[in-house]
Parts: structure tokens; C-alpha cells; sequence
């Protein structure tokens, strides 16, 4: 055992659950094209969980090591990868006219994250520390990007006239694609270079004291990406069965987009979790709003180049009332975090604008 240990300086369960997961992904999509049997389908979950914590445990490793906010955007960019080639991979399989699933997905991730896991953390938080303190410029400006976006992306389409409908012409869409990814290579470029100090955790130094070893930092930066390919293959593998489920049930077809998002978001939702809990609210913060930017300002260009280049339009401007709850989102995360302290009042209000969000997505 102690030569297992000395050759895995990580637990052998965040080893051999991502390598099972992989497996088992696979032999469900040889053998299952549609919907799991349904005694599958409990077992493809619980297998799913523990591949989020598998993933997590490697963040966590690589974030120790590599030091905010390098960690957090590690992690971010990562999951929004598989997230991007999830949706393409739904956008390449849809019939013509059915474009709403990468508008649906977005949307859901940002108010997972800005409702659902920050509202989590800070109520958690607050319930543990009474108070947590951050630094408040770091997260105002990453809110500012991700409205500049959001608004551009999500609810500008609704009032342009070139396009009848929700969506942009060509050159508008070119647009708002290059503006997404410019306005994300500035934001790194001020988190990791020009303004570092306003997203570095400010226990960075007792944090320094608990760095892994090179082996494990290795071992993470193999094994992540393997956990969460694991995570979106099974995700995927699931995904007939809950759309089936959502359809038997009479609900919403956009609910699909919205268990889409929660299920790529787990592993930075478990991450922020646990670093609130640990009073690290500076990194659950930097993990929370910097997949809420990698989701829009990535995936919103490659969805875009992809209608551009299959000459499929793109449904991208939200409905109204899920416009106001996007609005109201982003105005209160921005009060909430201004002044770069947080109790439970703030936590609370977001889970209630969170829980405002699933109704209106479940109700037909």
C-alpha cells in the first residue's frame, strides 16, 4: 500500500473512478443508442457523481499548486470546452429550425451560477463565518463583462431589425462573436497579469503552506480532463433518458438545456462549494464567475461560427420574462458583491431568484 501511495500521492478512488467512467461511457454507447434501460440509469448516476468528485479533487490539486486565480481559470476553461462541444455535438444532430439548445444552455449556466452556486456558497458561508470578505474589484469586474456579453448575446437580438425574430444577421453575429472573445482574452489578461492582486485569495500565504507535491500536480493535469470527459460522456448517455422523462412529464423542452448546464457545472459548483466552506470565498467566487464567462464568452463564438457556417440561423434572444430574470440576476449580484463582503441575506436572495428561475423553466 505504501508503494501505491508513494507512486499515487492521491487518493487510488480519483484515480480509478475517472479511468471506470471512461470505460463504462463507452461500452453504454456501443451497446445503447437510445434511452438506458431504466435499472441503468440509477447506476449511470451515482457513476456520474462520483466522477464530479473525482474531477473536483483534481481542481482542487491543480489550484493548490498553480495558486489563484490560475486554478479556478484552469478549471473554467476546461469545463467550458466539453460544454462547447456537447452543445455542437447537439447543434450537428438537430433538424433545421431547432437552434435554441446553445441559447438554452448559456442562459441556464448563468443563472446556475450567479443564483444557484454563488446563492449557495454565500449562504454557507455566512451560516459558518457570519461574514466572508473578498476582493470586491475582482468580482465587479468580472460582472461587468458577463453583462456586457449577456445583453449583447441574449437580449440585443430580440430588438434588431435586419432578421425578423430573435436572431442576428450574419454580420451582427460575426460581431458579437469577436467582441465575446476579445472582451474574455481582456478579462485574463487583468486577472492574470495586469490586476492579479484582485483575484488572489487573500489566506494565499497559509494557502502556500499546503501545495502538493510536482507528482500530484502531474497526475491532476492528466486525470482532470479524463474526469471530465467522463462527466459529459454520461451526461450525454443520460440525456435521452431525461428528455424522454421531461416529455412523458408534459414539460418545458427547455428544461433539457437547463440539466445540460447543471450537470457541466458540477464539478465548479462542488469546488466553490467546498472553498466557501473552507472560508476561501475569494476562490469560490473566482471558480463560480469565471465559468459563468468561459460558458458565454466561448460558447456563444462557437456556436455562432457554426450556424455562419452551416447557414442555419441562430435563436439566440431570450423570452421576456426569462429577460427579467437575467437582468434582475446580474443587478443583484452586483449589489451583493460591491462592497466585497457577504452574509446570509445575500445568499438567500439569490436562491430565491434561483428558485424563480427552475419554476419558470418547469411550468409549460
Amino acid at each position: 500500500m505504501s508503494a501505491v501511495r508513494k507512486f499515487f500521492p492521491v487518493p487510488l478512488r480519483s484515480v480509478l473512478v475517472p479511468v471506470f467512467a471512461l470505460v463504462v461511457a463507452a461500452a453504454f454507447m456501443v451497446l445503447w443508442s437510445g434511452p438506458l434501460p431504466g435499472w441503468l440509469v440509477p447506476f449511470a448516476g451515482l457513476l456520474l457523481l462520483a466522477t464530479v468528485l473525482a474531477a473536483v479533487h483534481h481542481a482542487e490539486t491543480i489550484a493548490a499548486r498553480l495558486g489563484d486565480p490560475y486554478g479556478a481559470i484552469l478549471l473554467a476553461l476546461a469545463v467550458t470546452m466539453i460544454e462547447v462541444a456537447l452543445i455542437v455535438s447537439v447543434l450537428l444532430k438537430a433538424p433545421a429550425g431547432t437552434s435554441e439548445i446553445a441559447r438554452d444552455t448559456v442562459f441556464a449556466a448563468i443563472m446556475i451560477v450567479l443564483n444557484g452556486i454563488v446563492g449557495i456558497c454565500l449562504l454557507v458561508g455566512g451560516i459558518r463565518f457570519r461574514e466572508q470578505d473578498f476582493v470586491a474589484r475582482g468580482a465587479v469586474g468580472a460582472l461587468a463583462v458577463l453583462a456586457t456579453v449577456a445583453v449583447l448575446a441574449l437580449v440585443l437580438p430580440n430588438y434588431t431589425l435586419a432578421v425578423p425574430g430573435p436572431v442576428y444577421a450574419t454580420p451582427q453575429l460575426l460581431f458579437v462573436a469577436i467582441v465575446s472573445l476579445g472582451l474574455y482574452a481582456l478579462f485574463l489578461f487583468v486577472q492574470m497579469v495586469r490586476h492579479r492582486g484582485d483575484f488572489s485569495d487573500p489566506r494565499v500565504e497559509e494557502l502556500a503552506e499546503h501545495k502538493p507535491g510536482g507528482r500530484a500536480l502531474g497526475i491532476a493535469l492528466f486525470l482532470l480532463p479524463a474526469a471530465l470527459l467522463g462527466v459529459v460522456l454520461l451526461a450525454e448517455i443520460l440525456a435521452p433518458s431525461v428528455e424522454h422523462a421531461v416529455e412523458r412529464a408534459g414539460l418545458p423542452a427547455a428544461l433539457v438545456g437547463v440539466v445540460i448546464a447543471m450537470t457541466v457545472l458540477l464539478p465548479e459548483g462542488t469546488a466553490a462549494l467546498r472553498a466557501a466552506r473552507a472560508n476561501r470565498l475569494q476562490t469560490s467566487l473566482n471558480l463560480a464567475l469565471g465559468s459563468a464567462l468561459a460558458s458565454i464568452c466561448l460558447t456563444i463564438p462557437a456556436v455562432a461560427f457554426l450556424s455562419i457556417a452551416l447557414g442555419q440561423p441562430l435563436t439566440l434572444g431570450l423570452e421576456a420574462e426569462h429577460i427579467v430574470l437575467l437582468l434582475l440576476s446580474l443587478f443583484v449580484a452586483t449589489l451583493s458583491l460591491a462592497m466585497g463582503r457577504t452574509t446570509i441575506l445575500q445568499g438567500g436572495l439569490h436562491l430565491v431568484i434561483f428558485a424563480a428561475f427552475l419554476t419558470i423553466a418547469a411550468i409549460p
